[in-house]
């Protein structure tokens, strides 16, 4: 009779690293859909080419590593990196953008690293940044949602924009969107919801002013709202197969609505309110499935309270005061790099070994030299 070792009888399910990332990867499903949706057939091509970039830089590292490339293959981490990356960059980017920035996830933040469960920051959001940072006009070029374009490229000339950045009438981005919108349109639609309020702020006009725009005919800016929506659907979905802890989500979501609230409240003119920070930009997308990252985020339940906390307050700070219109990647990989200290101040204490117990020793060894 073999002696099998297995987990702590307190851990209930015995779930490999493939399954939980193939839930996260299906939970995934209704943003991406949505995103399709309001965007075009961009999204799905980015996300093919996501996909067939992680894996062949994931089976090239294992190979340099001297690893078994089907084996590491089959975990499915490089397909939700690929996944995470993919849906938030503009769907008409160039094709050579997605690359890079999943090649730069799996070689140089993951696998540089030392491989799965050794990376410090996201993968996907350190890609992420790296590409807004070098590419920042092709980071931004969103095409505004269906609801306002009336409609967007079939999915050959997609592709054929994606190739070579033309349509095949010869129009650039730019020109499809004064196409497909009008002149007039054009100038007030700004690549997301928050980046029109920035960009109409920095202009002098109030709060009030700028939610005039056609974008905001809906709750938190036409299109986003839903695709934000989606993502919360996918989320509790996580939360309810335990695949995630409600800490992190729960800790981000709350933290935001206050600061939304009090900053609307000091300040209604120029700070935007709920709908718009928990509606707009990757607020859903990051709170569920990117700051909950096994590996870079907080490991106690206190750490993740913390650690979201953080997170949502430097997404406050960065969309209020800082420099870009969205702020999730930024806080995510700056929350991972404080990420040992929470830990270290947030971990539980050993049974025994509490402050209780170290009271009773000292009274106990009072006691006894008094004793004596």
């Amino acid at each position: 009779m073999s002696f099998y070792i297995a987990s702590s009888p307190h851990a209930h399910q015995r779930r490999t690293t493939s399954q939980l990332m193939r839930i996260v990867a299906l939970a995934m499903i209704p943003g991406i859909i949505a995103q399709w949706y309001f965007f075009g057939w961009g999204v799905l091509l980015q996300i093919g080419l996501a996909v067939a970039t992680a894996y062949a830089a994931e089976a090239l590292c294992l190979q340099a590593r001297e690893r078994s490339a089907f084996g590491g293959l089959r975990d499915n981490t490089a397909l939700v990196t690929a996944l995470l990356l993919a849906v938030s960059i503009p769907p008409l980017a160039p094709w050579w953008v997605i690359v890079i920035g999943v090649a730069f996830s799996i070689v140089v933040v993951k696998h540089l690293y030392g491989g799965v469960g050794q990376n410090l920051f996201n993968p996907a959001m350190a890609g992420y940044v790296v590409l807004l940072i070098s590419f920042p006009v092709q980071m931004t070029s969103w095409l505004p949602p269906i609801e306002l374009a009336g409609s967007h490229p079939s999915l050959w000339e997609s592709i054929h924009i994606m190739l070579f950045q033309y349509s095949t009438a010869g129009y650039s981005v730019e020109q499809l969107r004064m196409v497909e919108t009008g002149a007039l349109l054009d100038a007030v639609v700004m690549a997301t919801p928050l980046d029109h309020i920035r960009s109409d702020l920095s202009q002098g006009m109030t709060l009030s002013e700028s939610l005039r725009a056609p974008i905001f005919a809906g709750i938190a800016g036409l299109g986003w709202q839903w695709v934000n929506l989606a993502y919360l659907a996918g989320g509790l979905v996580l939360l309810q197969q335990r695949v995630i802890q409600w800490h992190i989500p729960v800790s981000i979501l709350a933290t935001l609505a206050l600061c939304a609230g009090i900053g609307s409240v000091i300040a209604p003119d120029t700070l935007p309110g709920l709908d718009i920070h928990l509606l707009s930009g990757a607020t859903m997308l990051g709170a569920f499935f990117i700051a909950t990252d096994p590996v870079s985020a907080a490991t106690s339940n206190r750490g993740r309270l913390v650690y979201g906390a953080l997170i949502a307050l430097l997404v406050y700070l960065i969309r209020s005061f800082g420099g870009y219109p969205d702020a999730v990647a930024f806080a995510v990989l700056l929350a991972n790099l404080c990420v040992p200290i929470i830990d270290k101040y947030t971990k539980p204490t050993t049974y025994g070994h509490g402050s209780a117990a170290r009271r009773d020793t000292k009274q106990a060894s009072s006691s006894s030299k008094g004793g004596n």
